[in-house]
């Protein structure tokens, strides 16, 4: 498994999967047992998949960015940025993704740290 060519895949497959609100495609890059957690101080999610359906019934997307993977065996750290329509306004978030590739070039394990602030912030990246 090449972890560079799977990190290319996850970042099209959300950013494809984000902007059309499409869970299913999302879903795809994750294996039926992969652990997701979004955020550090929330349990784990029963999937990616439930996530995202949560997450895209409370926001649209505007806009997303991916800053450069860093990659180590099989495992890769991404920044993202975007830029969210909620019913409380326009929202940015930042954060980064901690992803663990299984050999097929799913992804097996994923944990994400990142902000929300008010408003439109500019792209650190």
């Amino acid at each position: 498994m090449d972890t560079r060519a799977a990190v290319s895949v996850w970042i099209d497959g959300w950013t494809r999967g984000w902007q059309e609100a499409d869970p299913e495609q999302i879903a795809a890059l994750y294996a039926d047992d992969a652990v997701f957690r979004s955020h550090p101080f929330r349990e784990p999610e029963a999937s990616a998949r439930d996530y995202v359906v949560r997450a895209f019934a409370e926001e649209q997307l505007v806009e997303c960015r991916y800053g450069e993977p860093v990659v180590d065996s099989e495992r890769a750290t991404v920044e993202y940025w975007a830029i969210l329509a909620t019913p409380r306004g326009e929202e940015t978030l930042a954060g980064v993704a901690l992803i663990r590739f299984g050999s097929d070039g799913l992804v097996v394990e994923q944990r994400d740290y990142w902000s929300m602030q008010s408003g439109r912030t500019a792209r650190r990246f």
